[in-house]
């Protein structure tokens, strides 16, 4: 089988390939069992071979009742929980999965029983495997192998989670480069926009220079003098016009003179 095929199979049934349930006797006697708690874990096992998981749910709830410090009671139950979680709702409070993490966490980090052990830890491993959080579910695969270092499944899972690690640092790493390039482009297309406007800006200024200064050309008449030209011009007219009636005066009194002369002195 080729390697994509083998990581399509297992990262859809990967919740399927968690460790099933023990049989009573398969674990090492750390804890004391007691003749009815082996007897509802064999109830219970019957009825996880048979595919019935709530009511093997049931029968495993019974065995922790008959002896709480079950661990074998634990690790089912929290087997037959995992497989009831596809009809599950993991936002009604009471998601199964939840549940079964953390009766596998509880075994895992206080059971004396390596096999136990090693088996929640690859449970956990397939739970964090199923929920894309690939670094987790290398590390729990890694735990499950130091407790089992001949559990084949966990040492496969383990290299698909490493390939499928990869494979999502490669796809999280070319998303960045998108987004970066996204955002350099729309920075430049930012800075283009200002570098238009003000270009407009500037273009507009001129013209309205330009017909400022038009304006001030029509209105003023071609060959026009300035304010104090026109004052030293007026002045001079005064000026002259002052002399002017000087001379008239002048011219006058001398008529007068002279006719009074005539008169004064007659032939």
């Amino acid at each position: 089988m080729k390697n994509a095929d083998r990581i399509l199979t297992i990262a859809a049934l990967c919740c399927f390939i968690s460790a099933g349930a023990v049989p009573a006797d398969n674990a090492a006697d750390v804890v004391p069992t007691t003749k009815q708690e082996r007897n509802y874990i064999r109830q219970g096992n019957k009825l996880y071979n048979d595919k019935r998981f709530a009511e093997a749910e049931v029968a495993y709830r019974k065995a922790l009742e008959a002896l709480p410090q079950s661990e074998i009671a634990k690790f089912n139950l929290a087997a037959a929980l995992i497989r009831q979680s596809g009809s599950s709702d993991p936002n009604s409070g009471n998601d199964p999965v939840n549940s079964a993490s953390q009766l596998l966490q509880e075994i895992a980090g206080q059971s004396q029983d390596a096999y136990l052990a090693g088996k929640s830890f690859y449970n956990l491993g397939n739970l964090a495997f199923n929920s894309q959080d690939y670094g987790k579910s290398i590390e729990l695969y890694k735990n499950a192998l130091r407790k089992n270092p001949d559990d084949d499944k966990a040492r496969e899972n383990l290299r698909i989670a490493q390939l499928k690690q990869q494979q999502q640092q490669n796809q999280d790493q070319q998303q960045d480069k998108q987004d970066q390039q996204q955002n350099q482009d729309q920075q430049q297309n930012e800075q283009n926009k200002d570098d238009n406007q003000q270009q407009q800006d500037q273009d507009q200024n001129q013209q309205q220079n330009q017909d400022n200064n038009q304006n001030k050309d029509r209105q003023q008449p071609q060959g026009s003098i300035s304010d104090a030209n026109a004052e030293k011009i007026l002045k001079a007219m005064e000026n002259e016009e002052a002399a002017t009636r000087k001379r008239v005066e002048a011219e006058k009194k001398k008529a007068e003179a002279a006719r009074r002369k005539k008169i004064t002195n007659p032939w």
